[in-house]
């Protein structure tokens, strides 16, 4: 995923730049086609004007020729160059950092918004479950910060609307920067039940006073997340089939 991502960024960028060098390779053209029709000089000499426009003067004190006209030619092609090169260098790195401003710019607007909320929940892992309990949460307007590593599901709880952090859950950095200490509830919801309980364990050393909901594989894993602290334990399979005998 990563290769294709950097894949696509790099084409985007050739095809932001061509335009520009485009435009650069062919006022060159254009005036070295001008200096040899104009000054009557080779192809080397026309480019060493580009290069150097203080060498027409010097070539004109010693031939005849339209030295005005040439002197206009060049401060035309000079100026196009200019602007050229200051179009290539502007596209460049527009194209290379545009995006990495843009996402930093939405990482601190989001940790601002986190630094001001009060009673919220923090969801660990946005996979199926984390996305699901994340989404109904919200549907309460209860403030929602989800905490995933893995930059798809991240990238998709922020277009669910949800604040989101790319962090691993089990750091204590991480659970800091959702705000833990100031939050309602932390829920473990990612599929490993031993990483929802190192969350838990975490959570309640950082937090003593947050309610603890973790998601667990199986009724001995309910047990163990009980005893580090979990205030509820949830175990999908054990929830849907309930869910699935009240229909009948």
């Amino acid at each position: 995923m990563g290769l294709a991502n950097s894949t696509d960024t790099d084409r985007s960028l050739l095809r932001r730049l061509a335009r520009p060098v485009l435009a650069f390779v062919g006022l060159v053209v254009a005036g070295v086609v001008g200096f040899v029709t104009l000054g009557g000089v080779g192809v080397v000499n026309a480019l060493f004007w580009l290069l150097d426009p203080t060498s027409i003067e010097l070539h004109f004190q010693s031939h005849d020729g339209p030295a005005t006209l040439v002197k206009s030619y060049a401060i035309v092609v000079l100026t196009g160059l200019v602007i050229a090169g200051l179009w290539t260098g502007e596209t460049a790195l527009s194209a290379a950092f545009g995006g990495r401003i843009q996402e930093e710019l939405t990482r601190m607007q989001i940790a601002q918004r986190i630094e001001d909320l009060e009673d919220h929940v923090v969801v660990c892992g946005y996979g199926t479950f984390g996305q699901t309990v994340a989404d109904q949460i919200g549907d309460t307007d209860t403030p929602v910060v989800v905490l995933e590593h893995e930059t798809d599901q991240y990238e998709r709880a922020l277009d669910d609307g949800h604040l989101a952090l790319e962090a691993d859950a089990s750091r204590e950095d991480a659970l800091t920067d959702a705000g833990v200490k100031r939050a309602d509830t932390v829920i473990g919801a990612i599929d490993d039940t031993n990483a929802n309980i190192q969350i838990a364990v975490l959570a309640s050393q950082l937090a003593p006073t947050v309610r603890l909901i973790v998601r667990a594989g199986d009724q001995q894993d309910e047990t163990v997340a009980r005893r580090v602290g979990a205030d509820e334990v949830i175990i999908p399979e054990v929830v849907s089939g309930k869910q699935v005998c009240e229909r009948l």
